[in-house]
């Protein structure tokens, strides 16, 4: 039986209330990977049809709106059918299934594929050296004339939510596949800011800590420098975005309408801030670290001093014990009745003036 017979076959089961195996890969090849496929027609959402071939078959059909599919961490071989169903480009096939690329936007003859890092701020009660603060993921989407895919890898970023908004919004979806572009792109972004507002939480719990009246002793250098990792992991998540973005908004594609590029515009706006709070966190986190580094030099200078200062004071009793406990007949005041007092009162003086003196320069 052929591949498009196995699906019209689940879907005649399941019209019929009777079970079917969805993890056999002869009869669902794509298994579990695909999270929703919707045909919209003028902003619409459209009766579902049994398989994606389907859905696909009633637009062209009709010539007329498009389908939505959406994929979470699909393997090689269950896109390949995705791939040969829409024509997209090998390069960009194995770049939506190994995953872990750059942001980029690029153009395959009529298919526009975009890639994004999605971002989600880790809850933590307390942040320790350890502690995990962002989590990136990947949104991949292919827009063609008549269809929008869409590959998600990772924990978040479910597009499931973007989805109902968009379809509470049926002027904005009429515009096809390049607003649901916009939106995802949007969606991102949004997020981007989202998770750079709660960082700055973090940073400012940091900076508290560093020059709070314990000082040293109630930061920890390993905070920093995990704090630092992270924005390091969400700045490149965010950065190189920008020149995906500013293609969007300025040059001329054949998906995305004029219209829709003044869209891309506002959304580039929104990651110029995300940019510029992530440059300012990295460089603030950079003099809280040095101002941490300086406070733990300066205590450590402290403490030599005190050790000195008391080295400096035992050194006196130690000296005139060390004169008196040498075995001589003819020394100062030995066998004078006064000798001993007066030894440990001349010690209890010089340890007393010492100390005084290092009191004073604040050596003690």
């Amino acid at each position: 039986m052929s591949m498009v017979g196995n699906l019209r076959k689940v879907a005649h089961l399941a019209r019929q209330g009777r079970p079917v195996d969805l993890s056999h890969p002869a009869r669902s090849p794509l298994g579990s990977t695909v999270v929703n496929c919707v045909i919209y027609r003028d902003g619409i959402r459209q009766e579902a049809a049994p398989t994606i071939e389907e859905s696909v078959a009633r637009v062209r059909k009709r010539g007329h709106g498009f389908v939505w599919l959406g994929l979470h961490e699909p393997t090689k071989t269950e896109f390949a059918r995705v791939a040969e169903l829409f024509g997209l480009h090998p390069l960009a096939v194995e770049d939506a299934v190994h995953a872990h690329q750059r942001p980029k936007v690029e153009q395959y003859d009529d298919v526009l594929f975009a890639v994004f890092k999605s971002v989600a701020y880790v809850e933590h009660e307390e942040l320790t050296a350890t502690s995990e603060v962002v989590d990136t993921g990947e949104i991949m989407v292919f827009a063609g004339p008549d269809f929008v895919v869409t590959v998600r890898h990772g924990r978040h970023g479910s597009l499931g939510p973007l989805r109902e908004d968009l379809e509470a919004d049926p002027d904005q979806l009429a515009k096809g596949p390049a607003a649901v572009l916009h939106a995802i792109a949007d969606h991102v972004v949004d997020d981007y800011v989202t998770v750079t507002d709660a960082v700055q939480n973090d940073i400012d719990q940091v900076e508290t800590d560093v020059f709070s009246p314990q000082g040293s002793k109630a930061a920890d250098a390993g905070r920093i420098y995990q704090l630092k990792r992270e924005l390091l992991e969400l700045k490149r998540a965010v950065v190189p975005l920008g020149r995906p973005l500013q293609v969007l908004a300025t040059e001329p594609t054949r998906i995305i309408e004029p219209e829709i590029r003044a869209y891309f515009r506002d959304v580039a706006d929104h990651l110029t801030r995300a940019t510029e709070q992530i440059t300012a966190f990295d460089a603030l986190l950079d003099s809280i670290l040095q101002a941490h580094l300086a406070q733990v030099t300066v205590a450590q200078n402290e403490d030599a001093r005190k050790i000195t200062a008391w080295a400096a004071i035992i050194a006196v009793p130690t000296m005139v014990c060390g004169v008196y406990g040498m075995n001589f007949d003819h020394m100062p005041e030995l066998h004078w009745r006064f000798g001993y007092p007066l030894a440990l009162a001349v010690i209890a003086t010089a340890c007393f003036l010492i100390h005084r003196g290092f009191k004073r320069n604040g050596w003690l």
